[in-house]
């Protein structure tokens, strides 16, 4: 059943490579199959097509962090941090401020 969501996906971007959705879902099923440098290579298509797609910041962070790339998800955080800011995103502002906090903490 999994892989059969991560071809759809894939079948969905090849109709729409810019589809903003597919992308960030896309990002999260390679994740979740350990296939963390697509899930990056995703992640980073999409911050390259709209850097104020907010909900994806907590993610890539978080995704540094697995990938021991520190400097990066410290950068990604305050990017995140100040994009939610600027919008108004009080939720994603409160999430991506505790994670930064508790890597920080080393938590």
């Amino acid at each position: 059943m999994d892989n059969w969501r991560l071809d759809h996906l894939k079948g969905l971007l090849n109709e729409d490579p810019k589809d903003e959705f597919v992308l960030y879902a896309l990002a999260q099923e390679h994740t979740k199959h350990e296939q963390l440098e697509e899930a990056l290579a995703r992640y980073k298509e999409l911050k390259r097509l709209n850097s104020d797609y907010v909900g994806m910041y907590y993610h890539l962070a978080a995704l540094y962090i697995e990938l021991e790339q520190d400097a990066e998800a410290k950068a990604t955080f305050e990017q995140g941090i100040e994009i939610a800011k600027r919008l108004g995103d009080q939720h994603a502002l409160g999430e991506l401020m505790n994670a930064k906090t508790n890597f920080e903490l080393g938590v």
